[in-house]
């Protein structure tokens, strides 16, 4: 902190003339942002296992349930900059660092489980497509644009990613309600060197929410910080993110009973064929002290992994190995990132590395090589019993090839299964996002090759969204369907195989409609003028508290306003500056002078009418029921999400 201390020089000069300087340092205080997931927040946290793992990995933070392992978790939209806004359509970042005692792991991965490519040899083509196109800088932070659509629609392997995207899961309501994911999976090694395949999971304590496509578009203006905004707030007030850390568990011999390759990126394993087993809780208790030094210099590495855990032949994971650290070394200034405070482990660091830009360790002694004499043979190497990593043996065979499997061929099962797993709403809003997204296309034979792949996933999503876009249902396209082939090679080779019928034809982990509803942490807009009944808000407040839920004072005008009873009320929220879609419920309680007051007042009428759009709750007492008649959530309405009475006790519990 610098509270009590005088401005110096970074050189430590006290500093007498901080307005007419003869030079500047500010031009260097910025670095490069990243070229993906450059927007994000984070916060400080514990992990903690329920119950010893030893019988599938040996890393030391799955074991002890009394040790609380801190954490570093940022969230992040993959393509918008910096400055971009949070409620952007878009995969969202969920990397973890934890800081084992046995080193850095970082779990990198989103909020979706799968990718949109197979080999990060692919990479810079899918990332270039995403972005503004280069000659204007249009469109930021959005895939509705050509470029997008063309690529996407040569590139079918990315068919089920596109599902998702185009999804409510890509309109997260909070960081705090979102699932994450490690995409890939991983090998976990037990002490005897046993292996056991597995699949990372975060399954969010509040449950899995999503923002409507209007609201998202409204929050972009109001609010462009919406999410990080939220996250900050949550932490600061006391209500503590939480997630709990599940557990797919296959043998080798489980893995072939899978529809598909489990190296492939852009396949999920459905939860009713392996459960998730939750093994320990995540919680977020601490809000950075400096956004830069922290969420904006942490360095996530996929390769950075721990005794017991170890990776897998997929081709998009073994390229994110290499690319994350290149990536740091280019942005972070230099290979020894490490040593920034966020990026160091909270165990020793010891070998023979040396030097390089920005080098903060004083190395003593002579040697810097091993094996060596003169130092006595140290650093020396560790036992894998002792805690020294060692990769997991592996038996290959066969010829060394640029290909892939006849298994990566399957496009387009997995991307059915998801639209059909979803509840009706859930797919009209899928159908709104592609017919969005492609009304954007000028080309109609981009607009047509993606409604025929879409006739691959289901035949009804295809029509519905050829109707919206105005353009025939296609029953070929022109040339090979994918184009992702080599050049000396057969393209029926690399065409898609057709859908079939997988072992589970539902899933109904995949609905958002199937998760948790809680009203813990949801805040609760209440609309008052002066004069509002003071019994009806003292019953909402003790209800709604007991249930955790964070009741907001939405004022027609002052920052003080009084109740029935004569006692003086914070406003947190004026309502000429605020707006529905800041809040996931609405209630207006009576007291006819504050009911006049807001009838009167068009922005308090818009505030109701916009939130009865969103489909938000909305409740109203006593002579709050005449103001709704003035609204389009009209009490003689016939809506479950409507709710009135004379006074709030008498709807507060449905509420």
């Amino acid at each position: 902190s610098a509270e009590g201390k005088p401005m110096t020089t970074d050189q430590g000069v006290g500093i007498i003339d901080d307005q007419n300087s003869l030079k500047v340092g500010f031009d260097h205080e910025r670095i490069p942002e990243r070229v993906v997931h450059a927007r994000g927040a984070a916060a400080h946290g514990v992990f903690q296992v329920y119950k010893p793992l030893q019988e599938y990995t040996k890393a030391a933070f799955l074991q002890d349930p009394s040790v609380s392992t801190p954490v570093f978790v940022r969230f992040s939209t993959a393509m918008g900059s910096r400055g971009s806004t949070d409620i952007a359509r878009d995969v969202r970042g969920f990397a973890v660092k934890f800081y084992t005692t046995e080193g850095n792991f970082d779990l990198v991965g989103n909020n979706m489980p799968v990718f949109f490519i197979q080999d990060a040899i692919n990479f810079p083509d899918l990332i270039h497509a995403m972005r503004p196109e280069p000659q204007n800088e249009i469109p930021q932070a959005s895939t509705a644009h050509e470029t997008f659509w063309d690529y996407i629609s040569l590139v079918t392997e990315s068919a089920h990613m596109v599902q998702w995207a185009m999804s409510d899961r890509a309109l997260p309501r909070s960081f705090r309600m979102m699932e994450g994911f490690g995409v890939h999976t991983f090998r976990l090694i037990n002490a005897e060197g046993k292996v056991t395949f597995v699949k990372f999971h975060w399954k969010p304590m509040l449950g899995v929410h999503s923002l409507l496509w209007h609201e998202a578009q409204r929050l972009s203006g109001v609010d462009p910080d919406f999410h990080r905004r939220d996250l900050w707030e949550a932490i600061d007030s006391g209500d503590y993110p939480e997630w709990e850390l599940g557990l797919q568990l296959l043998t080798e011999e489980d893995l072939k009973s899978l529809d598909f390759d489990f190296r492939d990126a852009t396949k999920l394993i459905p939860e009713e064929q392996f459960p998730v087993i939750r093994v320990g809780k995540l919680t977020l208790n601490r809000n950075p002290d400096n956004f830069f030094a922290e969420t904006e210099q942490v360095a996530y590495c996929v390769a950075n992994i721990v005794p017991g855990i170890d990776f897998t032949d997929d081709p998009l994971m073994q390229g994110r190995i290499f690319s994350y650290l290149d990536t740091q070394l280019l942005r972070l200034g230099g290979p020894n990132f490490h040593e920034i405070p966020i990026n160091q482990p909270t165990t020793s660091v010891c070998n023979n590395q040396r030097d390089g830009f920005q080098r903060k360790t004083i190395n003593k002694g002579r040697t810097s090589y091993h094996p060596n004499t003169l130092g006595n043979g140290c650093p020396f190497q560790s036992s894998w019993k002792s805690g020294g990593f060692r990769s997991c043996p592996a038996n290959l065979q066969g010829l060394k090839l640029r290909d892939r499997p006849e298994s990566f061929r399957d496009h387009f099962s997995q991307a059915a299964l998801f639209f059909e797993s979803m509840a009706f709403f859930e797919q009209r809003h899928i159908i709104n996002a592609f017919s969005f997204e492609l009304s954007k296309v000028e080309s109609p034979i981009i607009q047509s090759r993606y409604v025929y792949i879409l006739r691959q996933i289901n035949e009804d999503l295809a029509k519905s969204v050829a109707d919206n876009l105005g353009c025939p249902l296609p029953s070929s396209v022109e040339g090979p369907l994918n184009r992702m082939f080599p050049e000396d090679q057969d393209p029926q080779r690399y065409q898609p195989l057709p859908k079939k019928t997988m072992t589970v034809k539902k899933s109904g982990a995949l609905s958002m409609a199937n998760t948790i509803k809680t009203a813990k942490t949801r805040k609760i807009a209440v609309l008052v003028g002066e004069g509002f009944d003071s019994k009806d808000m003292k019953a909402l407040k003790e209800k709604l508290s007991k249930e955790g839920a964070n009741l907001k004072v939405v004022g027609v005008k002052g920052k003080v306003i009084k109740g029935t009873d004569g006692d003086d009320v914070k406003v947190d929220f004026s309502i000429r500056s605020s707006a529905s879609i800041l809040f996931d419920a609405i209630f207006v309680p009576g007291g006819k002078r504050s009911t006049d007051a807001l009838a009167s007042e068009l922005p308090a009428i818009d505030f109701v009418n916009e939130a009865f759009r969103h489909c938000k709750a909305i409740g109203a007492s006593g002579t709050g029921v005449d103001f709704l008649k003035v609204t389009q959530a009209r009490p003689d309405i016939v809506d479950e999400a409507i709710l009135t009475g004379a006074s709030a006790h008498d709807i507060v519990d449905a509420f």
